[in-house]
């Protein structure tokens, strides 16, 4: 389960009939993000190793050199020529864990149909996390995200 997939139930499958709801991935060939071991573990910084070879982060940094955004459009057959064909995404969220890289970050994804754009930063760099207050028990922060 991953947000695209609850935007896609609310809203439905194609862009067309998402009024203005738009489907981004975001990934990186190398560098640092903020990101917990596991879900609970507290955030860190952590080093990104450099991505796995024939990986969609690995073509893209191959083709593009740098930073890239990619637009998909679908043709007459509902297919985007060239990109329909699983590859290795990496998956980078609150839970990351470089140890895992080898074997458990990857998920084969036919990029397109997953998103409607894509935002390729070659290399990341972790931002530094705003001060979270403590809260008392069952408060809601005040910038937590709503409307899902």
């Amino acid at each position: 389960m991953n947000v695209g997939q609850l935007v896609r139930e609310a809203h439905g499958e194609h862009p067309t009939d998402r009024e203005g709801v738009v489907l981004v991935g975001f990934g990186t060939h190398c560098g640092s993000v903020i990101a917990g071991e596991e879900w609970g573990a507290p955030m860190r910084r952590t080093h990104v190793p450099e991505a796995r070879p024939g990986s969609w982060e690995d073509l893209l940094h191959r083709a593009t050199g740098g930073d890239a955004l990619l637009l998909f459009t679908e043709d007459d057959d509902g297919r985007i020529e060239g990109l329909d064909t699983p590859l290795d995404h990496r998956a980078i969220g609150v839970v990351y864990d470089p140890r895992r890289e080898r074997w458990g970050n990857y998920v084969p994804t036919i990029v397109p149909r997953r998103y409607d754009a894509f935002l390729f930063i070659d290399e990341t760099h972790a931002l530094d996390p705003l001060h979270m207050p403590v809260l008392v028990d069952g408060e809601t922060p005040e910038t937590f995200p709503t409307g899902m």
